[in-house]
């Protein structure tokens, strides 16, 4: 099979790659790009692991195929953090104990940041129905929507 070339911008750095026409994103993150925080849980687009952000919309990596990316902006949870220094959002799911196992978190940390960049502001509704596509088994989702109420507090000054 005859393999795409794709030209792409990930966590905000140029990015090439090969993938065959029937290759997800998820694959090629991790098998290609070597970006193995998304996380494969369903591969139905129902738990939210493999969250990425697609030109400013979270998408299910699971779902979308790699060849989709040609011109694409994306964002993964590796490019949360600037170096070493946690994002908000990561600090303050660690602070408030937000993760157990962790095989979600990276899937919630996409989709908090994608809320918070377009409603820096949201109410506690607000980051419930937004975090919804996010399934955990260990947590519950208080502590979660917790961490992300805080993250939005401290994020506005």
């Amino acid at each position: 099979m005859t393999k795409h070339h794709v030209s792409t911008t990930i966590n905000g750095e140029p990015a090439e790659f090969l993938c065959e026409p029937q290759q997800t994103l998820l694959d090629v993150l991790r098998d290609e790009l070597n970006l193995t925080g998304s996380k494969e849980g369903c591969s139905s687009g129902d738990c939210g692991a493999c969250s990425v952000i697609m030109d400013g919309r979270v998408v299910c990596a699971c779902l979308a195929l790699g060849v989709e990316a040609e011109g694409r902006s994306i964002d993964t949870i590796e490019g949360m953090a600037e170096g070493e220094t946690l994002h908000p959002l990561q600090r303050l799911f660690l602070e408030e104990a937000a993760l157990q196992c962790g095989y979600c978190t990276p899937g919630f940390l996409v989709a908090a940041k994608a809320l918070l960049d377009r409603n820096p502001d949201p109410t506690e509704t607000e980051v419930r129905y937004w975090l919804a596509g996010n399934l955990c088994r260990c947590t519950g989702y208080d502590k979660i929507v917790r961490a992300v109420m805080s993250a939005a507090t401290e994020m506005r000054g």
